[in-house]
């Protein structure tokens, strides 16, 4: 088979990550959550000062735009990878709903956009990689071999945001959860810079109401498939 670079585009909350990193541990790839960077780049503005309220110092964001280095290193408890800002592992910060409500706003920058798909380039250099996020398979790589967008209605990905944050002991409410998501569609699917958009060669999966092992037996169908070639 031949190794590939698979992207995975769609929605806050349908299931993308993880079946991105099921995906990529099944057909031992390397797996790079997209979303993860930008979230990387909102808690690096928190944490500086950036954001007063809702408004970002672009400015000053676009002053250290070119300090700001992403990866990710494996976790041998959890079997994944974790995502670190500057060398600190921040995983756990950038899951939260503070970061959530400014990512958004912070990946809809041109100069950040562009600054994050030269560190994405970069790291599929050697395909074997499965990569998720939001103009992925149109931006990113738009010439990668298996491209997949994922969708789910609005409250069925709500009620999976909610159960990830009560599962890590965060608060949230439902309707606090369906109205972020909402306005992160609205700011993912409007912005100038890699709008979220379904490409025109990218198999599409409305997964409200698969199982998941019938959403994974479909996943490696597609890989055995696109790798044939």
């Amino acid at each position: 088979m031949n190794k590939i670079i698979i992207a995975v585009d769609g929605h806050s909350a349908c299931g993308k990550s993880t079946m991105a990193k099921y995906l990529a541990k099944s057909i031992k790839y390397n797996y790079i959550d997209s979303g993860a960077m930008y979230r990387a780049v909102s808690l690096y503005c928190l944490q500086n000062a950036f954001f007063q309220g809702d408004n970002l110092d672009l400015l000053a964001l676009r002053e250290h735009i070119d300090a700001i280095r992403i990866s990710f290193r494996f976790n041998e408890v959890t079997g994944r990878s974790d995502t670190c800002l500057n060398g600190e592992n921040v995983e756990k910060q950038i899951r939260s709903m503070e970061v959530a409500d400014k990512v958004s706003p912070v990946a809809a920058v041109g100069f950040v956009r562009e600054a994050m798909v030269r560190q994405q380039q970069e790291m599929g250099k050697n395909k074997g990689i499965v990569m998720d996020g939001r103009d992925i398979g149109t931006v990113v790589f738009p010439d990668a071999e298996l491209k997949i967008f994922v969708t789910a209605r609005p409250e069925i990905r709500a009620q999976r945001r909610l159960d990830e944050l009560i599962a890590k002991g965060e608060k949230a409410s439902f309707e606090a959860v369906l109205e972020n998501l909402k306005k992160r569609d609205f700011i993912d699917s409007t912005r100038k810079d890699g709008p979220l958009r379904k490409a025109a060669d990218a198999v599409l999966l409305d997964n409200s109401d698969i199982t998941i092992a019938a959403q994974n037996k479909w996943l490696m169908e597609l890989f055995r498939q696109a790798s044939a070639g």
